[in-house]
């Protein structure tokens, strides 16, 4: 799965808790929040005149549209290692942060499991 279309599939499925999600999906979807991320901010701090250090408007409605997918593919990449999306909750914690990083690089197993069948 390619960049762009890793970006249309999670907005497709923008409250899709079930199924599961490829490790590239997941990534490039990240990467694409990350670079949205760095963009607002210097959108907030260079237009809006915004300091770097707080969070301006369009930060805050950016973080707030992507939020509900980023939960959404999170819990399906959880799924394709055959693991509850709740893991997600394990953020909280320090240790968890390191698990979860851990969890969402593994590469899924090639077979249904019962969270349904692979991604191809």
């Amino acid at each position: 799965m390619n960049f762009q279309t890793s970006i249309k599939t999670c907005f497709r499925k923008y409250a899709v808790f079930s199924g599961r999600a490829s490790r590239s999906e997941f990534w490039f979807f990240a990467l694409f929040e990350f670079i949205g991320t760095l963009i607002a901010s210097v959108i907030d701090a260079m237009i809006l005149g915004y300091p770097f250090e707080s969070y301006g408007p369009v930060y805050i409605v950016f973080q707030i549209i992507l939020l509900i997918p980023s939960i959404a593919v999170g819990a399906r990449r959880l799924h394709d290692i055959n693991k509850s999306g709740w893991w997600q909750l394990l953020i909280l914690t320090l240790i968890g942060i390191i698990l979860l990083i851990i969890s969402r690089a593994t590469v899924g197993k090639n077979k249904k499991n019962i969270h349904g069948l692979p991604i191809n």
